[in-house]
């Protein structure tokens, strides 16, 4: 694997970065964006070469004119690595390298070189690497150095011979690692589905990356996820369990940051990631207000979530950062015709809006709870002290007789598990779940 590790695991350096600008295209790339990856990467840009063309040139993808511009880009800045802002075939990507004397990475090979320093799971390195090296597989072809055909009389070249043992082993190594994340993904259902016999809904935090998901995860939580105003700042899941007023426990999960043009290889490496998202019972879509591109990233969103087949499943929009927007926007709620919560104006840095948030989220699940009046006997303490680690205490008081007598909101599981309770007196369900 010498070959995977100097073409895939290089550290960038002095970075000439390509990007071209395509007639025909209605939706095109964003230089900006393109920044935040490379900077995300760890790259020094050295320069930025832009063109425009009505089609890829199919040997260099950017034409021989402009190639011969690049090199002497390279050359004077003495250059690591050339990032073009498009996929390149892999025998454009081959030739431009050949042609340049230098490293050549596309968007694909730079997201994934993200993707492998932000994976900190065992999970996560396991689909960075599984996707990593199916890249790898296709880009095994005849061309470099250690592959090159070397002669031989009356016999194939032993470089040919390399290269079908190279393939042999990525492929092995690639099935290896699928039987591996396949395991991790039993798990994982396990989990999903002891959270469902134990009825608790799922709320999944999506959106484009860096619009401020572990952010907003943490001031929710307080799980402590690791959060930096850059690309790609976490790509592992994480759930926690929390108590919602007025309508119980529920499991919020983050996941990682969605981005335009990503491409089907990472969406499949990540699936088992995003099989949170098609599970949820509410996704919460997390858009920075103030970006000037939030109309088409949002589109982008949506494009995942339909590829992962979660379209069907209620969102609620959050729109995070409005202190950041011009005029500065107060946090509030917008309701729809039925009454529930569709958009929320928050700061997740500033710790705005958050309650607000939380109340809004509490809406969609009240009506699938219990709501329950019950009397416990005044001798049961214990008892007492439990119910406060089930479901929400909505009222509390006393009787006559100074039992204690309480209004709550119960999932059905919690409900069946207090009604065994012998120091239940009395016990009324007041609302049935929908």
């Amino acid at each position: 694997m010498e070959l995977f590790g100097k073409l895939e695991q290089k550290v960038l350096e002095k970075a000439i970065l390509v990007h071209v600008d395509f007639y025909h295209e209605s939706d095109r790339e964003v230089l900006e964006e393109f920044y935040e990856l490379v900077d995300s990467a760890g790259a020094e840009v050295k320069e930025l070469i832009t063109t425009k063309r009505q089609s890829p040139d199919p040997k260099f993808f950017i034409g021989k004119g402009k190639a011969e511009e690049i090199k002497l880009a390279v050359e004077m800045h003495e250059a690591d690595v050339v990032i073009v802002n498009h996929a390149l075939s892999p025998a454009q990507e081959r030739n431009l390298s050949q042609f340049l004397d230098c490293q050549v990475l596309d968007r694909v090979g730079l997201i994934l070189d993200i993707f492998a320093q932000r994976a900190r799971s065992h999970e996560g390195k396991l689909q960075v690497e599984l996707a990593q090296l199916k890249r790898m597989s296709t880009r095994l072809v005849k061309g470099w150095s250690h592959l090159d055909r070397q002669g031989g009389i009356g016999a194939r070249g032993p470089g040919e011979t390399q290269l079908e043992t190279d393939r042999r082993l990525v492929q092995g190594k690639i099935k290896q690692l699928e039987a591996r994340i396949e395991k991790v993904r039993q798990q994982r259902n396990l989990g999903r589905r002891s959270r469902q016999k134990s009825d608790l809904p799922t709320v999944t935090i999506i959106g484009y990356t860096n619009a401020g998901k572990s952010t907003l995860f943490n001031q929710m939580t307080q799980a402590g996820v690791y959060a930096e105003d850059r690309l790609f700042a976490t790509l592992d899941s994480t759930l926690r369990k929390v108590h919602l007023p007025g309508a119980g426990p529920v499991i919020f999960a983050d996941t990682v940051g969605f981005i335009r043009h990503i491409p089907h290889d990472l969406v499949a490496a990540f699936r088992s990631t995003l099989e949170e998202t098609s599970e949820a019972d509410l996704l919460i879509h997390l858009v920075d207000a103030a970006d000037p591109h939030r109309a088409e990233k949002m589109a982008d969103v949506a494009e995942v979530i339909k590829e992962v087949g979660a379209e069907e499943v209620p969102q609620l929009l959050v729109f995070n950062k409005i202190d950041r927007l011009e005029p500065v926007v107060a946090p509030h709620v917008d309701l729809n015709d039925e009454g529930l919560p569709e958009r929320v104006w928050i700061s997740a840095r500033e710790q705005s809006g958050i309650e607000l948030m939380m109340d809004a989220v509490a809406a969609y699940f009240r009506g699938r709870f219990l709501t329950v009046r019950l009397v416990l006997d005044v001798k049961a303490g214990k008892r007492r002290s439990e119910l406060y680690t089930l479901g929400t205490i909505l009222e509390e008081g006393f009787d006559e007789a100074g039992n204690s007598v309480f209004k709550m909101s119960l999932t059905e599981m919690e409900s069946e598990q207090i009604q065994k309770w012998d120091e239940i007196l009395e016990y009324q369900v007041i609302t049935s779940k929908n």
